[in-house]
């Protein structure tokens, strides 16, 4: 694994801003050497309080937010993101976004990519205002990327990556909700932001965790994925698996290599067998299905832990077939 997501929205509540830059930054709180990425929030506001207005607004100026079981208030500015960010050592801010869902109506994505538009101004001279004011040198500061929004407009997706490529970006994100109503991938928004952006600048597919929806986008032109999916889905029993190894155009072009295992099934009571055959991560190469099913209908600690190291070890064998580096 060659980076880690963190997420600015929840640590600034746990363990809080102070904590953390006291423990000296993200990398030595958290024991993590490699490169670390920041998310910025905006997509976590929008489960938030779009969903349910009670625990918050947004406003021109920033998010405003009381977290469910809490009574302190937060306010998330475009400049408190990316200073909490660059103060908490991250190798790669991002700017706060308006984030909406692919189906909120036009006036609404219009709302989002103006609203974007002006944070992402206000991000990138809060950032470079603190490369000045910190005086870090150009191969020691972090980059910063911004996110594209629009919903399913390609006007709305064509003039927010215009505004954001004038201003000048390190990297891209698609930006909103990457699915429809069916559940099924926006492949023609995603393809059209990938080409709205020159080739040059890398491109993370922002929320997508789905393996053959990253195969698609992998061919599209995305080199850079986060999503909670794979650990999420571990930690409930849902198993990543190779019905068979791929080369990356056919990972792209089907999803017929890939399948799910629950582990709750009956069926896996008394199987010696590994989850899956020539997994070399610490759960297939160690234990059977008869032993992780065991310990899932203990709720026992260790399954989690195993289950969420073999679907991360699948996620960086797929990274490699679509890199051509299996």
């Amino acid at each position: 694994t060659q980076a880690v997501m963190m997420n600015v929205f929840h640590l600034m509540q746990r363990p809080g801003a102070s904590t953390v830059k006291s423990l000296g930054g993200l990398q030595s709180f958290s024991g993590w050497k490699k490169a670390i990425f920041t998310d910025s929030g905006g997509f976590q506001a929008w489960s938030l309080i779009r969903q349910n207005s009670k625990f918050g607004s947004l406003n021109e100026n920033g998010i405003a937010f009381t977290p469910e079981g809490s009574r302190r208030r937060f306010l998330l500015t475009p400049e408190k993101c990316v200073q909490l960010q660059v103060s908490f050592g991250s190798d790669v801010v991002f700017c706060l976004d308006d984030c909406t869902h692919i189906n909120e109506p036009d006036k609404e994505q219009r709302l989002s990519v103006q609203r974007t538009i002006r944070w992402a101004q206000r991000c990138r001279a809060a950032f470079d205002r603190l490369v000045q004011e910190k005086r870090i040198p150009a191969d020691k500061q972090p980059k910063l990327f911004a996110i594209v929004q629009g919903g399913r407009s390609q006007n709305l997706r064509r003039e927010c990556a215009e505004a954001l490529l004038e201003m000048g970006f390190d990297g891209y994100g698609y930006g909103g909700w990457p699915l429809d109503e069916r559940g099924a991938l926006v492949e023609d928004m995603i393809m059209l932001t990938r080409e709205l952006i020159p080739q040059e600048y890398p491109m993370q597919a922002l929320g997508i965790g789905y393996p053959p929806y990253i195969a698609r986008c992998y061919a599209l032109g995305y080199g850079l994925f986060d999503s909670a999916m794979p650990t999420r889905d571990a930690r409930h029993g849902r198993l990543y698996t190779f019905q068979r190894t791929p080369s990356g155009k056919e990972a792209a072009e089907s999803d017929d290599w890939f399948s799910y295992m629950y582990i709750s099934d009956r069926r896996h009571i008394k199987s010696s067998a590994p989850v899956e055959k020539g997994c070399a991560c610490p759960l297939c190469t160690r234990y059977s299905l008869g032993y992780l099913h065991h310990l899932f209908k203990l709720n026992d600690a260790l399954y989690l832990r195993l289950a969420s190291m073999h679907n991360l070890h699948f996620m960086v064998r797929l990274m490699n077939i679509l890199g051509g580096r299996n």
